[in-house]
């Protein structure tokens, strides 16, 4: 006949069907935050541009930068060698926080 509804299974697989998605979604969250693999790479990138910087002495490489989305002064410092400073020296109008996709930086006179 009919069962009564405090036996259905869909009682206690709702219950733990919720809690396996919260559990899943704070893993989401919490793998995707910068830790110490930001840091790692950051240092990384740092003594790659370093190295960089001392090859870019010989032969000069471009003189300016296309502005990419989500790019930062610092990652792009990063990725060019040329210091946040020079950056903002070379570029006096430049505005870090509104960077915009497809503008040009320069990077040396």
């Amino acid at each position: 006949m009919h069962r009564d509804a405090s036996q259905s299974p869909a009682r206690v697989l709702a219950p733990l069907a919720l809690a396996l998605c919260a559990v899943a979604f704070f893993y989401v969250i919490l793998s995707s935050g910068s830790g110490d693999n930001g840091s790692t790479t950051s240092t990384q990138q740092t003594t790659t541009s370093k190295r960089a910087q001392g090859a870019r002495s010989a032969r000069p490489g471009p003189s300016t930068y296309t502005v990419k989305t989500g790019d930062t002064l610092g990652g792009i410092a990063a990725k060019t060698g040329v210091s946040v400073d020079k950056l903002q020296e070379l570029n006096p109008g430049l505005d870090p926080q509104g960077l915009v996709s497809g503008q040009k930086v320069k990077l040396r006179e």
